[in-house]
């Protein structure tokens, strides 16, 4: 019996390793774009995640103070190496946005779906590249 346990423990391991591969992508963390808008705002993002539900919180201002400044909080899920969230903000606003991993940080696409504030409006764009802030847990 002892011949066979040298090969039944490489299996275990392997299908374990496979297993904890085959996880959700890992988005947990706080992502910023400090020259948001072209250098005239500032964008952060934070998401939490457990397993493959995402909770996301983000907020958006003006580097002058000018104008609205939005936070907003929502929940989600990871597919792959992507996520759908879906979220409202304080002003009323709601909408939907997907992030995609891009090495350590994230590419953030948002739509509005309810407008109750225009002002809004120009913090939720598609594309926005935002990178991590500090270290990757």
């Amino acid at each position: 019996m002892k011949k066979h346990s040298f090969p039944f423990a490489m299996i275990a391991l392997a299908t374990i390793g496979i297993v904890m591969a085959a996880g959700p992508a890992k988005f947990d963390g706080e992502f910023v774009d400090k020259k948001f808008l072209n250098g005239q705002g500032v964008f952060e993002f934070s998401i939490h995640q457990i397993g493959s539900a995402l909770e996301i919180a983000f907020d958006a201002a003006y580097s002058d103070g000018h104008g609205a400044t939005p936070d907003a909080t929502g929940a989600g899920k990871v597919n792959g190496n992507a996520a759908q969230f879906a979220w409202k903000d304080s002003f009323g606003n709601t909408g939907t946005g997907t992030i995609n991993l891009a090495g350590d940080d994230i590419v953030v696409s948002m739509k509005t779906v309810h407008v109750t504030d225009p002002r809004c409006l120009a913090f939720y764009r598609d594309n926005m590249k935002l990178k991590r802030v500090g270290k990757k847990s």
